[in-house]
């Protein structure tokens, strides 16, 4: 699953970078209402397109996605961001791992690799990872990432549940997974630099990250959800 906004650059390599990785894969890219020719070149590339009328954020393209994976029946999505940073190679390494874990993390700060993140952005994420590390009961690393694989009982529950608020497709996402008895495991991947376009959050507003994040983070432990305490 693709989420992407504006991706025409790129989507078209990440598509053929997945299916060299995982032969017979389905791609199914979420057009998150650009106004580029992103639909456009996803279809051309062999990819599934469900195309938003506007921009949800990437939780209301996962939820889109998460809602065509359970109609149609699948029982394993993994998520890979549009601009060429995750690895597809790193694919079966998470897909292994689901056998133990219902959420996989593709960990950028786990020992691969020499991605860095910087200043008051990298300070924030390292927090959040602390503090979502003791939520979910497990070593977390990286809490922010959206290098993702989910197995069965996780779509189940993100087909209906999954936020999109800002920061709530990584992070409340796996408060809800704790709270309603998922569990959540990471492996290490190395993250590449984007292969085009531009990143979501520019200088200015890396500032405000942490204050965005505990906000995000709050609002997950205190909002109730019908699945809480059942038995998945």
């Amino acid at each position: 699953m693709i989420p992407a906004w504006n991706e025409a650059a790129s989507v078209a390599t990440v598509i053929a970078e997945v299916r060299a990785a995982m032969a017979g894969v389905d791609v199914l890219v979420v057009d998150d209402g650009s106004w580029d020719r992103t639909s456009e070149v996803a279809k051309a590339a062999g990819a599934q397109v469900a195309r938003l009328p506007y921009n949800l954020g990437v939780g209301g393209a996962m939820r889109t996605g998460f809602r065509y994976a359970r109609r149609h029946g699948y029982d394993v999505v993994v998520q890979i961001d549009a601009d060429g940073q995750h690895d597809p190679t790193f694919v079966p390494q998470l897909l292994e791992a689901l056998t133990h874990s219902d959420i996989v993390i593709g960990a950028r700060f786990a020992g691969v690799g020499d991605y860095r993140v910087t200043g008051p952005r990298g300070w924030a994420m390292r927090v959040l990872s602390r503090t979502m590390s003791l939520i979910v009961g497990t070593r977390i690393t990286d809490a922010t990432s959206g290098f993702r694989a989910a197995g069965p009982r996780a779509i189940g529950v993100f087909a209906t549940h999954y936020p999109a608020e800002y920061l709530g497709d990584t992070v409340e996402s796996l408060v809800i997974a704790r709270r309603v008895g998922l569990t959540v495991g990471q492996v290490p991947v190395a993250m590449r630099a984007r292969s085009a376009g531009r990143a979501s959050q520019g200088v200015l507003s890396a500032s405000l990250y942490l204050g965005r994040a505990a906000a995000a983070l709050l609002l997950a432990l205190v909002r109730r959800w019908p699945y809480e305490e059942e038995q998945l």
